[in-house]
């Protein structure tokens, strides 16, 4: 039995400067996503297409999703494995192509996760489980590219 699951957000745009799209420049990227009962996110554009570079771009919210579902993917499947993880960073990155027409998409995607076990016989099965990880993320699953994985394994002090 397959199950479907349903996700609602809502984005507005907060940008017009009352002039609404009249030109290129005449409105901020500024919106705001919403999501029932949790904080407002405020976002703009990459600084690079005139957005606000204190506030979040969607090339940034696409490579957290990224990290973030390949982080608690790993997670379960360390637990479930007796892998015992004390600490998880990862220094993600993505690389986005812009084209002459200035369309582009994502075409690398770096995952780079600083991982802590508790114990020294832990490491080989801490690096193993980012394949399985990888495997089951949601979010790479619906990617058109692979994502690579460069883990990086210490043991607790």
């Amino acid at each position: 039995m397959e199950k479907n699951h349903f996700y609602k957000i809502t984005v507005q745009w907060t940008g017009n400067l009352g002039k609404g799209t009249r030109n290129y420049r005449s409105y901020t990227r500024d919106h705001k996503v919403e999501i029932d009962g949790k904080p407002d996110i405020l976002g703009s554009s990459d600084p690079a297409f005139l957005g606000d570079k204190n506030r979040h771009n969607p090339e940034e919210f696409f490579l957290a999703s990224i990290a973030s579902c390949h982080m608690l993917w790993y997670l379960h499947f360390c637990a479930v494995e007796g892998v015992v993880i004390t600490d998880y960073r990862d220094l993600a990155e993505g690389v986005m192509e812009e084209d002459k027409s200035g369309s582009g998409k994502f075409t690398k995607v770096v995952l780079r996760p600083q991982v802590e076990v508790f114990s020294a016989d832990m490491k080989e099965e801490a690096i193993k489980l980012h394949a399985k990880a990888n495997d089951y993320c949601f979010i790479a699953n619906s990617l058109n590219f692979p994502v690579e994985h460069k883990p990086v394994i210490s043991v607790m002090q």
